[in-house]
């Protein structure tokens, strides 16, 4: 019973522990947002956070680097492949030789804005409701990643 009480009291205070670490966190991390250029457009967009920005800029460092979206898009992996060799043709899909968090962080951030921001809405259910050649849900998604790194 003692032993009980105690690991519940350990766990209690390991958990403010936790969330006063991640305050000091986030407040670092909008501070050194802050400081780069263009931050407070890209969150300015409805869906995007302050994790999405912050996660997107880690993985892909300074934009002015880059000419065109284009090359994040093949940084990120999201550029299209067709898997075929010689008589037979094969499935065109993403060629995944990029950056995997890049990927999964703008995946996720990709889901809240398919479901609040009205234009990211509109297009997915365009492309998966068009009359020629419409996309499987997940197909948009990840076409809209491509758009919103053109955005971004």
């Amino acid at each position: 019973m003692l032993g009980k009480r105690l690991t519940d009291r350990w766990r209690a205070l390991q958990y403010d522990l936790y969330g006063k670490q991640e305050e000091s966190l986030m407040t670092e991390v909008l501070q050194i947002l802050e400081k780069i250029p263009g931050t407070k457009q890209m969150m300015s967009i409805p869906g995007i956070g302050v994790l999405s920005v912050a996660g997107f800029l880690a993985e892909v460092g300074d934009l002015s680097r880059y000419d065109h979206g284009q090359q994040i898009i093949r940084l990120a992996g999201l550029n299209l492949t067709e898997n075929s060799s010689g008589k037979r043709k094969g499935k065109t899909g993403i060629s995944k030789r990029g950056r995997s968090r890049l990927r999964g962080i703008l995946f996720r951030a990709m889901l809240p804005m398919v479901a609040k921001n009205e234009e990211f809405k509109a297009l997915h259910d365009y492309y998966t409701t068009r009359n020629q050649n419409p996309l499987k849900k997940k197909q948009s998604i990840i076409a809209l990643c491509g758009k919103l790194i053109r955005v971004l």
